[in-house]
């Protein structure tokens, strides 16, 4: 499981600015539920690790971009119908948050290979779910999604904000 964590992030840290690893100070991740209750979990998750990262000046911005990002996962993650589809008992969705020195990443896994999109029409059913990655552009210091490598399926979202 331990190598799954880190095989699923090497791109990550391929497409983030160059970080010295020894900078890297805590790296957590939870699985979350393929339901919208998931949300909640997130935030609480995202509010208890920022806590002890003394970083509870940062939870409001975080928290509404971890919410984006669990909410556009779920939206992938949960099956059209409603028979569960889990495979092999691996949550579909996971949260990542991991702090550097400067910076924090949150990363969100989900089973889709589909590019997060902004939606373009306004007469799109979904229209306001576009807007929740201008929400994630806005609040936070860059974001960016890749395939997951080798066997797993799937992609990760991830954001960035620099500390100060």
């Amino acid at each position: 499981m331990g190598t799954n964590g880190s095989t699923m992030l090497e791109p990550l840290r391929q497409g983030l600015p160059p970080i010295d690893p020894s900078a890297v100070s805590s790296s957590v991740s939870c699985a979350l539920p393929s339901r919208y209750e998931a949300v909640r979990g997130a935030r609480r998750f995202t509010r208890s690790t920022l806590g002890q990262w003394d970083l509870d000046h940062r939870f409001d911005d975080v928290a509404l971009v971890v919410s984006e990002l669990v909410t556009n996962a779920l939206r992938h993650a949960l099956p059209s119908d409603p028979a569960p589809r889990e495979s092999a008992g691996e949550p579909p969705v996971r949260l990542h948050l991991m702090r550097w020195t400067g910076r924090l990443v949150c990363a969100v896994r989900d089973p889709s290979h589909d590019g997060p999109t902004a939606r373009q029409s306004e007469e799109d059913f979904s229209a306001e779910s576009g807007r929740g990655l201008f929400l994630v552009d806005s609040f936070s210091d860059g974001w960016g999604w890749h395939p997951l490598a080798g066997s797993l399926r799937g992609k990760v979202v991830w954001a960035l904000f620099r500390l100060g």
